[in-house]
């Protein structure tokens, strides 16, 4: 299961957007100038992390179909 690059890629990606729901890079955002757009970076993010959460269970299904 572990040499998946796909499973890689999902799990890589759900980390990274949850990071970026999380960590305070909104402030940072905010601070050089770009505060009207912190309030939607939501409705990019949290679809995004399902996303890539759901990839990463799919493919560790298949992968897990796939062993003897």
């Amino acid at each position: 299961m572990w040499r998946d690059r796909w499973f890689a890629v999902a799990v890589i990606g759900a980390v990274l957007s949850c990071l970026a729901c999380l960590t305070p890079l909104a402030v940072v955002v905010a601070a050089i100038g770009l505060g009207a757009w912190t309030g939607h970076v939501d409705l990019i993010l949290l679809p995004v992390l399902i996303a890539f959460v759901v990839f990463a269970v799919y493919r560790a299904r298949v992968a897990g179909r796939r062993a003897p």
